[in-house]
């Protein structure tokens, strides 16, 4: 299930919840806004295919759970978002903008090594995303579609956030292979999270 069907069938994004390192979840007010019985729209979307358990909260809430979280990178769509006056300098992690742009850089050199070690770019497995690293990466990404339809959607904190997740990431999982390790699925979808990142951050490829 990606993150776009499960907007069209609520008729507005969903919101995750928790860290999603161990279950991935949103929760959705979309029964209360479009005033149907709660009951009826969670059994709609319990037929959905890529949808796990739907529960109806007791605030009227719809709490969702999808199996596999990496799907939503299946229908990821480019976001504009302005950029912070940071300045470059201090390139230190107590500068905001240094952790963005290093990101952005970490995330862009993670497709030029992928190319040199061989890591097929085909053949996306989302399932093989299951690393708790990964899962969160992931999270912060969920939070796209409600942010860009909020009057507040915070950007500035919200690189930051996704920036210092994907920091852990590609430290902690890996992209590539490393030693004498072989290319496998985990490596492909692992570049295309970092590719998914890098569209969202800014900066130069290079520092």
């Amino acid at each position: 299930m990606t993150l776009q069907e499960l907007t069209e069938a609520l008729g507005e994004p969903p919101v995750p919840e928790g860290t999603w390192e161990r279950e991935a979840a949103y929760v959705s007010a979309a029964a209360l806004r479009r005033r149907v019985p709660a009951d009826g729209l969670a059994g709609r979307m319990r037929e959905l295919p890529g949808v796990g358990e739907v529960a109806v909260l007791p605030n009227g809430f719809l709490r969702i759970v999808v199996p596999v979280p990496g799907e939503l990178l299946e229908s990821m769509e480019p976001v504009e978002i302005p950029e912070p006056g940071w300045t470059d300098f201090p390139r230190t992690w107590d500068n905001p903008g240094f952790v963005v742009r290093y990101g952005h850089v970490r995330a862009c050199a993670v497709r030029r090594w992928a190319r040199e070690l061989g890591v097929p770019e085909r053949g996306f497995r989302p399932e093989t995303l299951d690393d708790p690293h990964d899962r969160r990466v992931l999270r912060v990404l969920a939070e796209l579609p409600g942010r860009v339809i909020s009057r507040d959607p915070g950007w500035e904190r919200y690189l930051v956030r996704l920036a210092l997740a994907y920091h852990d990431a590609h430290e902690h999982a890996p992209a590539v292979p490393r030693g004498d390790q072989e290319a496998g699925p985990v490596h492909t979808a692992r570049v295309r999270l970092a590719l998914a990142v890098a569209a969202v951050l800014m900066g130069p490829e290079r520092l």
